[in-house]
């Protein structure tokens, strides 16, 4: 298995777990928050999202999805244009409000994104340095594995509170 063939696997793993996560959400269990304080399912599948798109775009050189094809006007949100998600207070969380539909269709452009990038990668540019703030500097394989971790980690998260609506049933 090429390296390139073992990422596309991981992000697609992601994308199956939002597809089943969103499906057949109304808006209202999309922007509950556990115990009234934890992140929404509609915040969770935004930020991954964003997340996914600003990394995989900046490090192969691309525009992001997000402003590219128009899903920050879309979406309407009252945030800056670039914000991602990091560093929201409870009432950023409570303004990411968007319908299952419209984040599921921004998270399958990013994900159609990211699959191109990696068919296009071979193992030598993994090794390709893309943020050099870092000691040691960044590679792209470094930036995509750690990309791939948050937004799995973000989409467990999501996949539990839709748990928590069902009634532990996920």
């Amino acid at each position: 298995m090429k390296s390139n063939e073992l990422l596309l696997d991981a992000f697609g793993r992601v994308r199956e777990i939002v597809d089943v996560t969103l499906d057949g959400l109304d808006d209202g269990t999309l922007v509950r928050r556990s115990a009234g304080n934890g992140n929404s399912i509609a915040w969770l599948i935004w930020h991954l999202s964003r997340v996914e798109d600003t990394q995989v775009a900046s490090a192969a050189g691309l525009p992001q999805v997000w402003t590219s094809q128009g899903f920050a006007g879309r979406f309407g949100l009252p945030l800056p244009e670039h914000d991602t998600g990091y560093g929201h207070s409870s009432d950023n969380v409570d303004a990411v409000r968007a319908p299952a539909e419209l984040l599921a269709d921004y998270y399958e452009a990013v994900h159609r994104q990211t699959v191109e990038v990696l068919n296009s990668l071979g193992d030598d540019d993994l090794d390709r340095v893309v943020d050099t703030r870092w000691d040691p500097p960044v590679t792209f394989g470094v930036r995509l594995v750690s990309t791939v971790a948050d937004c799995l980690q973000h989409v467990g998260q999501a996949a539990y509170a839709r748990g928590l609506k069902d009634g532990g049933r996920a």
